[in-house]
């Protein structure tokens, strides 16, 4: 015979039953209801019934209240909203679009780039994204971009030639009662904190990829605006 084994540890969270409510309604055309409570005994049998309490109906009401709140959270901000945030679509496949100035980030490569690890400056940078999906192109100044403002290709690798970005096997897991604060942090954090690995589009600087981080990892030098590279694109085309 097979050993059995116990795959118990191997199980999700799991969650023991604590009360159970039965609705009664009376029959004919002017119906009445009636809510029951059941405890439940640490075997999952219901135990105790008795009518439901204003308590017990507070409580359920104020949790269900809670759930409610959370999946319309959704892109909600905390407070005055940022100024660098451009335009929100709050909606269930809602998206985000922001700009940051130009900044020192940190940044990692695989090894077969031949670039160490480290601080660099990156250019200012428009984001666009959704909770599945992102896109980042290069702006040419750190002034607060309009609908006519000029889109240049982002340079990093594993980014496509229309923008998106290849998030490989990154996990992304942005809840659905995200505030536009958390949803900003979060795809700037999986951006930032992946490993770059390869270009997925040919010439996307005016300088050789490889090199240009190279010279620019470690060190203080500003980022090179000379070298990027017009999508003809505007960031009305993203709205």
């Amino acid at each position: 015979m097979n050993n059995v084994n116990n795959i118990a540890e191997n199980f999700g969270t799991l969650y023991h039953p604590k009360s159970a409510l039965v609705f009664y309604e009376t029959a004919g055309t002017e119906t009445d209801m009636y809510v029951e409570h059941f405890d439940m005994d640490s075997n999952g049998t219901p135990i105790n019934a008795h009518p439901l309490t204003v308590k017990e109906a507070n409580i359920l009401a104020k949790a269900l209240q809670t759930d409610e709140e959370k999946s319309t959270a959704f892109l909600k901000p905390k407070g005055i909203l940022p100024t660098n945030i451009l335009h929100i679509n709050p909606s269930e496949k809602g998206t985000v679009l922001w700009y940051t100035k130009a900044q020192q980030r940190k940044l990692y490569f695989v090894n077969g780039l031949g670039i160490p690890n480290g601080k660099a400056q990156v250019p200012p940078m428009l984001w666009f994204a959704n909770k599945n999906s992102l896109s980042v192109f290069a702006l040419a100044n750190d002034r607060r971009p309009t609908e006519k403002t000029l889109l240049h290709y982002a340079p990093f690798f594993n980014i496509y030639e229309k923008g998106n970005v290849c998030m490989g096997t990154v996990s992304i897991d942005i809840k659905n009662s995200a505030s536009v604060e958390e949803f900003i942090q979060a795809w700037k954090h999986y951006f930032f904190n992946s490993y770059f690995s390869h270009s997925l589009c040919e010439n996307v600087t005016r300088k050789n990829i490889v090199t240009l981080w190279k010279d620019l990892i470690n060190t203080d030098k500003p980022f090179p605006k000379e070298v990027l590279k017009k999508n003809n694109k505007t960031l009305k085309n993203l709205l």
